[in-house]
């Protein structure tokens, strides 16, 4: 029989990507039954129609996701977003520093 069938010690020493996003997740205190969205950021995609015969070298057909090398990723808790549009003054609420004067 040739290898082994134990594992290596630096394979059981190193967390897994699974281990380390939810020791994030412990750290950042979100619950369980949270939405969290995983995203993929620094990428591009082709926007320019470059027709049938195009050098493939520099051209890429339109539509075409490329992943940059500094790409990374995005963990966003959703049920935490705190997304409240902006709302306008309420009447006499505003009170400026400096008076407005209308330009003549």
């Amino acid at each position: 029989m040739h290898g082994n069938l134990e594992p290596e010690e630096r394979i059981m020493t190193e967390p897994t990507v699974n281990e380390q996003i939810a020791s994030i997740i412990e750290k950042l205190e979100w619950e369980p039954g949270d939405q969290i969205s995983v995203e993929i950021g620094g990428t591009s995609v082709s926007g320019i129609d470059v027709g049938e015969n195009y050098n493939k070298k520099w051209q890429s057909p339109i539509g075409t996701r490329k992943y940059n090398k500094d790409a990374f990723i995005v963990i966003k808790n959703l049920s935490r977003s705190p997304f409240e549009p902006s709302q306008p003054f309420a009447e006499g609420e505003f009170k400026p520093r400096h008076l407005y004067e209308e330009k003549k």
